[in-house]
């Protein structure tokens, strides 16, 4: 079977699925856009998304929606439109960042944290926010008004019921096995909160997908920069979404193997043979509106484990 052109490959992925509009901008938004400070001109975004099927009607409603929803901010020169990070938002772009680029391998120290909310201790749709926000941050609920986690990420639980008005209406604890009394070992908890078989699966078709494009890259000649744009951007986009589904449990308590591990593997292999490419295109792009815009910072440099060398 004839081996597909990149071009081909991108031209597949915009046609196997409809992409939304809105998680697109977030995507790049967050690969692209934060590490050359944070804002960008709508022209320059409108510019980025067109080759991925996003068009000029599609890119200005979502940047208003993301506005509206409090993910970015807008401000005006003349008849020109500047969107920006909102500052209340960057705390869960740079969690997201970390779990979307860090290496899997987070250990467990056989501790739970537990957010407790017993009945009537507040309101039904405090309640609900609190549990999706959670949800959201890899929380399962084991029992009402009960929300746990192996590894919780204590910055993100702060941030999480500030955000929702929870602060200091909930009961925030650390819970460990007591020793010598008989109990079922707490790593079964997991088996109780998560069902990780649709996020297995996940992993398994990404893996599936994306590693045909990782052997095209590896005997192609280097991609134009404009693709290696729209190349990395797919890969991110589509790894993002495992990622933000991903409880992101310890080690210690996934199956092994894990296919999450394979899938990271994948995805930063492909992301360090387009990076360079890709920024070639982000800074023309980027410049054609704004001579100062910066360069991608050092932090971007970290991705992946680190992309120089």
């Amino acid at each position: 079977m004839q081996q597909l052109t990149s071009n081909e490959w991108i031209e597949q992925a915009l046609s196997a699925e409809p992409l939304r509009s809105k998680s697109l901008v977030m995507t790049v938004m967050g690969d692209a856009i934060a590490p050359h400070g944070g804002a960008v001109w709508l022209g320059s975004l409108i510019e980025l998304l067109a080759p991925l099927g996003v068009t000029d009607r599609l890119v200005r409603t979502s940047v208003f929606r993301l506005v509206q929803e409090g993910w970015l901010n807008a401000s005006r020169e003349g008849r020109r439109s500047r969107y920006a990070f909102e500052p209340r938002s960057l705390p869960r772009f740079q969690r997201a960042d970390r779990r979307i680029y860090a290496p899997p391998g987070l250990h467990w120290d056989g501790r739970w944290t537990l957010v407790l909310a017993p009945n009537g201790s507040i309101d039904g749709d405090l309640r609900t926010a609190v549990r999706k926000e959670l949800e959201w941050a890899g929380f399962a609920m084991l029992g009402p008004g009960m929300l746990a986690h192996p590894a919780a990420d204590a910055e993100g639980l702060l941030d999480a019921l500030d955000r929702t008005g929870g602060r200091d209406k909930v009961f925030v604890l650390s819970a460990a096995e007591l020793p010598d009394v008989g109990s079922r070992p707490l790593g079964e908890l997991v088996g109780e909160g998560w069902d990780l078989t649709a996020v297995a699966r996940s992993y398994v078709d990404f893996i599936a997908r994306f590693t045909p494009l990782l052997e095209l890259l590896r005997t192609a000649p280097a991609l134009a920069p404009a693709d290696a744009f729209a190349v990395r951007s797919l890969l991110i986009h589509a790894y993002r979404r495992l990622q933000l589904h991903d409880p992101m449990l310890p080690i210690e308590l996934l199956p092994d193997p894990w296919p999450g591990s394979d899938a990271y593997a994948v995805a930063r292999a492909i992301y360090l043979l387009v990076y360079a490419q890709a920024e070639v295109h982000i800074d023309a792009v980027l410049r054609r509106e704004d001579e100062a815009a910066p360069s991608a910072d050092e932090a971007f440099y970290q991705r992946f484990g680190g992309l120089r060398g």
